[in-house]
C-alpha cells in the first residue's frame, strides 16, 4: 500500500539538540565535553539518557530542574538556527508531492510553542505534552494514527532512535524510517550483538543519512520494496 502520510520525530530528526544539551551541562556546572562523554557512554550501555543527569546530580528531577531553569530565565529554547538545514526543503517537497506531513515528538508545551513559531510546512504539529502520552508508549503512535486519519500501513514515521521511535512505531503498524544522525543515530545499531537485547530484533523498514532524498526515496523504495535500506 502506498505511503500517504509522513510523520517526523523532532529531536535529532528535525532539530539539532547539541545546543540544548550544552545548556544542561552549563546548568549542572559540568564542562560540556565531559557531559558529552558521559552522554555517549550512557547511550552505548543502552541506558536511559536521564542517567547522565543523575551521574552529575544524584536525585536529579528533570521536571523540577526544567522549572528551575525557567524561573532563572534560562529555560529551554530553540529557533531556526537549531533546525537541520535539510528540514524545510524536505517538508515542502513532501507536501507538494501530496503527502500529509505531521510532526510529533516527546516535547514540552514550551518547546511546542517554539516549534510552531518556526512556521514549518506541515499539516499538523503536536507534542507528547499535547497528547498526554510519551514515546515509546505505543499509545503515542495510536494517537498519531487517530489524528492523521490514515491507515497505519499508509503512514511512515521518521525518527533517530531505535528504542523510542522505530520499535514502537513498528508495533503500531507504521512503516519506519530511521535517520542516522544525532547521538542515538550513531550509537544504536539494529541487529548488533553489542546492542541491548530489546534492540537486537529491531529492523527499520529503511534507513537514511539525511532528509534531502526522503521524498524521492518514499516513492522509489518504501512503496515498492519495504525492508530495503535507502542509501
Amino acid at each position: 500500500m502506498p505511503i500517504r502520510a509522513v510523520w517526523f520525530d523532532v529531536g535529532e530528526t528535525l532539530i539539532d539538540e547539541s545546543h540544548e544539551y550544552g545548556t544542561w551541562a552549563d546548568w549542572l556546572g559540568v564542562p560540556r565535553h565531559t557531559f558529552s562523554a558521559m552522554f555517549g557512554a550512557v547511550l552505548a550501555r543502552g541506558e536511559d539518557y536521564r542517567t547522565v543527569f543523575e551521574h552529575f546530580k544524584p536525585g536529579f528531577d528533570l521536571e523540577k530542574e526544567r522549572q528551575a531553569r525557567i524561573d532563572a530565565g534560562m529555560g529551554e529554547y530553540l529557533n531556526a538556527l537549531n533546525l537541520y538545514p535539510d528540514v524545510r526543503t524536505c517538508l515542502s517537497e513532501l507536501r507538494e508531492a501530496g503527502y500529509f506531513v505531521g510532526i510529533a515528538g516527546n516535547q514540552t508545551v514550551r518547546a511546542g510553542q517554539f516549534l510552531r513559531e518556526l512556521n514549518l510546512p506541515c499539516d499538523l504539529l503536536a507534542t507528547s505534552d499535547d497528547w498526554g502520552v510519551t514515546k515509546p508508549d505505543v499509545a503515542f503512535f495510536e494517537k498519531l494514527i487517530e489524528v492523521s486519519g490514515h491507515r497505519p500501513e499508509e503512514i511512515a514515521y521518521v525518527g533517530d532512535r531505535l528504542d523510542n521511535d522505530i520499535a514502537p512505531a513498528a508495533r503500531a503498524g507504521l512503516v519506519t524510517v530511521w535517520i542516522r544522525r544525532g547521538p542515538w543515530g550513531f550509537v544504536q545499531e539494529p541487529g548488533s550483538a553489542d546492542s541491548p537485547s530489546e534492540l537486537r530484533a529491531v529492523a527499520p523498514d529503511s534507513s537514511i543519512q539525511g532528509l534531502d532524498t526522503l521524498a524521492t526515496s518514499l516513492k522509489d523504495d518504501l512503496s515498492r520494496a519495504p525492508h530495503q535500506p535507502m542509501i
